[in-house]
């Protein structure tokens, strides 16, 4: 859908969203537990901390959010088995809204006066038509979706990097690695919508930085034939493309790609790839030409933290694909129980307390093998990327190429983002 369309699903989903609460205000207050001494508020009872799981189970990322609610999951009941948090079991409360916003909309309505955090949220599109209720009820919330747009809430939280810095650092390597120079022309797929606007943005200064010239086609977040878009941009010369989509659209994109002779290297945003795609004809274009900036090292990573939790993943389910979705959820379970800690030891679980105690995480480790910062929310927890590629019979499909670094341009980016 266009910019237009996009602001009016939107407004129409967030005037749902009052319609749906207006008449009720159940779930804002607080009280204090008389044994502890512990301030508490909605979602916490005297055994029982309930969070919140608004994720896609049956739409276009049905695959990356079953991966990571499973590894949240997983990371709560090794906590559950310890004691839980402030002597009360973590309990998940989870809907699949199949990437639809209008469905996102409702189900927030739905579970928000039960839960004391929203765990993940995924979907920048979901969150935006979500925000000013999510601030209004004063909810922390993770989003598994890392658009710049979302930066400055104080209840919203990003975890990992934005989609921008990934394209900043990923471009910064493909310049290097591509050998391309100024004047060389650099395609780009972007969905509408704020995932792809603000890769674009990332892409648009990268790109005018090395002296690159940006050739831009759009999609729709429902298209699944990329041809007109590879057309376009073989007519025009490009020696790379950068893709921000999702992984069926990736699919799309290499194969043809391939297929028609544009055999240049395609950089995507993290969201862009599951190892699914390994089990397709796509396959050998994939592990020649794809390559991923993220937040979070490949699952083969020798790192202790990713290592377990691989093993852990597959000896509880053993049947199911893993997705580098699985850090991403073991990443938000693990900073969550740390806020719910920090929270605890100020004896406030109330809703405001949740936050303030976010905002205590300043050198958060997160398990994978870097530290980040929780402590202001107008900042991305982190500015560096690695970057990956497909790789068939390792646990998530994906080898490391470059562990976790920063563009050389990148702290100017961000001057004129803020600015």
């Amino acid at each position: 859908m266009n910019r237009q369309h996009t602001r009016a699903a939107v407004a129409l989903a967030a005037a749902l969203l009052v319609s749906l609460t207006a008449c009720s205000t159940k779930g804002t207050t607080t009280s204090t537990d008389a044994n502890g001494g512990v301030r508490t508020g909605p979602g916490v009872t005297d055994s029982t901390i309930t969070l919140g799981e608004l994720t896609d189970l049956s739409g276009p990322g049905a695959a990356l959010g079953k991966s990571s609610l499973q590894a949240q999951q997983l990371y709560l009941d090794k906590v559950n088995a310890a004691g839980g948090i402030c002597g009360r079991r973590l309990k998940l409360l989870t809907r699949d809204h199949g990437y639809d916003v209008q469905k996102a909309v409702g189900a927030y309505a739905e579970i928000q006066p039960q839960i004391a955090a929203m765990a993940q949220l995924l979907g920048s599109g979901q969150t935006t038509a979500l925000l000013d209720t999510i601030e209004k009820d004063k909810l922390l919330t993770f989003v598994g979706g890392n658009s710049a747009s979302l930066l400055g809430h104080p209840h919203v939280q990003l975890v990992g990097t934005t989609y921008g810095i990934e394209m900043v650092n990923g471009i910064d390597f493909l310049v290097r690695t591509a050998k391309l120079a100024p004047g060389d022309k650099v395609g780009i797929v972007h969905q509408d919508g704020d995932f792809g606007a603000n890769s674009l943005a990332g892409a648009r200064f990268a790109t005018q930085k090395a002296g690159l010239q940006l050739v831009e086609q759009t999609v729709k977040p429902t298209d699944k034939d990329m041809t007109p878009q590879v057309t376009a941009l073989a007519a025009a010369g490009v020696k790379a493309v950068l893709f921000a989509g999702t992984p069926g659209q990736t699919a799309s994109l290499v194969g043809v790609a391939a297929a028609t002779g544009l055999k240049v290297p395609v950089l995507a945003n993290s969201p862009a790839f599951v190892p699914e795609l390994l089990a397709t004809p796509v396959k050998p274009a994939l592990e020649k030409m794809l390559y991923i900036s993220a937040a979070q090292p490949a699952l083969n990573s020798p790192i202790p933290g990713v290592a377990q939790l691989v093993a852990d993943y597959q000896q509880k389910y053993p049947n199911q694909p893993l997705n580098g979705a699985a850090e991403l959820g073991a990443v938000n379970a693990k900073l969550l129980t740390d806020t719910l800690k920090a929270a605890c030891q100020a004896k406030d679980l109330s809703r405001e307390g949740i936050t303030t105690a976010l905002r205590t995480l300043k050198q958060f480790d997160n398990g994978l093998g870097s530290t980040q910062d929780y402590s202001d929310p107008a900042k991305p927890p982190t500015r560096k990327t690695y970057i990956l590629q497909p790789a068939d019979g390792i646990p998530g499909g994906l080898k490391t190429i470059q562990d976790a670094a920063e563009a050389p341009a990148l702290a100017e980016y961000l001057a004129k983002a803020n600015g």
